[in-house]
């Protein structure tokens, strides 16, 4: 791994700063850390690998090891010929990699609630129809209830997580939308 590929796994430019390096690191490492997918193996797995690579980078960048070279008067590298081997297409291309990673990650995320709203809507009409149905026998009526309340605590809860991911992919398509646009520009 070289620094660029590291940058890049963060969403980052040539030009980013220790505190840009640290910032960009914890914003991913919310949206990928695979706890938040304990529900499906299956994207906690992609996330974990996902996570080990961002981890990766992080360290790497952290460690001085991808650390910008200076030059003899201590200026960064990143002058005027480090620009011509990075340009701003390069930089927009990394956050346009950066957006689709992270849009992947919010889809999957958004796939989990949806399945999980649907599960408390089953429990919902299930536990009602059933508390329902045998409202005569307490002991079944109770356990019925029980789900009822389930069911409409998970689909409340899975519905204002969608509201908030739903907010999160419109930024990010916005961000895309406004990062396509600036490399139409620069051709």
């Amino acid at each position: 791994m070289n620094r660029l590929e590291a940058l890049h796994i963060l969403g980052l430019d040539e030009d980013a700063t220790a505190d840009d390096i640290k910032t960009a690191y914890k914003e991913t490492a919310q949206i990928l850390h695979p706890d938040r997918f304990a529900g499906n193996k299956k994207l906690a797995d992609r996330a974990t690998e996902q996570f080990k690579n961002l981890q990766e980078a992080y360290e790497y960048l952290i460690s001085g090891k991808g650390a910008r070279s200076t030059g003899a008067g201590g200026s960064s590298r990143a002058g005027a010929s480090g620009r011509s081997a990075y340009t701003r297409a390069d930089e927009l291309a990394a956050r346009l990699a950066g957006i689709s990673a992270a849009r992947v990650q919010l889809v999957a995320q958004r796939d989990s609630l949806l399945d999980q709203r649907r599960r408390g809507i089953g429990f919902l009409v299930v536990g009602l129809l059933v508390a329902f149905l045998f409202r005569r026998l307490r002991p079944i009526a109770a356990i019925a209830g029980a789900a009822f309340v389930w069911g409409l605590v998970d689909t409340i809860s899975a519905t204002s997580n969608l509201k908030d991911l739903d907010k999160q992919l419109d930024t990010l398509a916005k961000q895309r939308s406004s990062i396509l646009a600036e490399l139409e520009d620069l051709e």
